[in-house]
């Protein structure tokens, strides 16, 4: 049942846990993994390179491993985590939106965006979303459960596969020519810091150099976020250097109560207090994320309102990202006139805060900033005839799974 309006969840429903894997565990813990699969030590190591730099969870790969114990070490330290459900691709390929089913039956979505001369993935945290915004439709779902570490992190490596299976060769040799991953944001499904320990997790095992994790620039990570408070001030005493997005959408109380129900909790000012302290705490600048939607938040006078309390809090701190409102099915709100948009980034940039009008990849695929709802699959894609099981099965151009993965 869809929550009710305003209503917040923060607590996950208690569901059975994803089966463990070599992702959710640290260092140590991989190494006492194998010592119980009476291996020594030293195995940990092979294993973490064979997924973390070369991608590979086929144990026919793993030469390194004893072949008598390939298929054991794969079973209990690699078990599947996604199954493709569905791609669909937009922007000319450039944008590509897979939907995945997790060993329960939840179902998140994942968005790979290309670049001249990056790649960004948009992924998912939870599977639905408490923060219940009105105008977004993983919000309006509510929330199923929390992703587990392994689930956030298998997101990436998956589209590190599919990009090197693009190069021409989806086992290791593809992983080195292909483009790999560069970007992450965790602006898909979920609020993330509503799963923190399971978020920050992830993000240490993509930044850890490899084999320990993907060896990912921190820098390249973006952690967006509706305004937790006391979770922002968390992340800022992780150490970790990414960048992190607050979901304002509105610069006066009485608005933001009703389009980010967290305000209710944390206002704008306490909001942007802890997105200062950020700042502060890690030098990185302050994405402001704010959804332009018509004769609602749009007018001139809230962009000189928005202008006026982040300069409050100093200068050269943040950067502001109006986003035209995608559409959701049945919302009654649409995106901006133009030339409304045009007058509210001037006067934000009349007050001399750096702004830039978001890129909207993938909208016509539900796969823009909102639209993720992990859709009903009874309901063909567009093209596909419908069969009495559901649409027919779509070629995600990723390595199948090996039989023991």
């Amino acid at each position: 049942m869809p929550p009710a309006p305003g209503q917040l969840t923060f607590s996950a429903p208690r569901r059975g846990k994803p089966p463990r894997h070599l992702a959710d565990l640290t260092t140590e813990e991989r190494a006492a993994a194998v010592a119980e699969l009476g291996l020594p030590a030293f195995r940990a190591k092979q294993l973490s390179t064979h997924y973390f730099e070369r991608l590979v969870t086929d144990p026919a790969q793993m030469t390194d491993l004893p072949a008598a114990r390939r298929q054991d070490v794969v079973d209990a330290l690699l078990p599947t985590l996604l199954t493709p459900v569905r791609e669909m691709n937009a922007d000319g390929g450039a944008t590509r939106k897979m939907l995945w089913r997790l060993f329960d039956g939840a179902l998140v979505e994942s968005v790979l965006m290309k670049y001249t001369g990056r790649v960004t993935l948009c992924l998912s945290s939870q599977a639905g979303c408490g923060m219940n915004c009105p105008f977004c439709a993983t919000g309006q779902a509510g929330l199923t459960r929390n992703l587990s570490t392994a689930e956030i992190v298998e997101q990436v490596v998956a589209a590190a596969r599919s990009l090197a299976a693009e190069a021409g060769d989806a086992g290791p040799d593809g992983v080195e020519r292909a483009l790999r991953v560069s970007n992450v944001v965790f602006m898909g499904m979920g609020e993330a810091l509503a799963n923190y320990k399971a978020a920050i997790a992830a993000v240490r095992r993509m930044v850890s150099p490899a084999p320990e994790g993907l060896g990912m620039s921190a820098r390249g990570i973006t952690m967006s976020t509706v305004g937790l408070v006391p979770a922002i001030d968390k992340l800022a005493a992780e150490g970790i250097p990414m960048t992190l997005a607050l979901s304002l959408h509105a610069p006066d109380d009485e608005l933001r109560d009703e389009l980010v129900p967290i305000n209710t909790r944390w206002n704008v000012g306490e909001a942007l207090d802890a997105a200062r302290r950020y700042y502060e705490a890690t030098g990185r600048r302050v994405s402001i994320e704010y959804a332009l939607i018509r004769d609602v938040n749009d007018q001139a006078w809230r962009a000189d309102k928005l202008g006026t309390e982040l300069n409050r809090r100093g200068r050269g701190w943040v950067h502001v990202n109006p986003i035209p409102l995608n559409p959701t099915p049945g919302s009654r709100w649409t995106a901006s006139d133009p030339q409304v948009e045009r007058t509210f980034v001037e006067r934000l940039r009349a007050h001399g805060i750096p702004t830039t009008v978001r890129d909207t990849r993938g909208r016509d695929i539900d796969g823009a900033c909102g639209q993720l709802a992990a859709s009903d699959l009874q309901q063909p894609l567009a093209g596909t005839p419908s069969t009495a099981t559901g649409p027919a099965p779509v070629e995600l151009g990723l390595p199948a799974p090996a039989a023991a993965d």
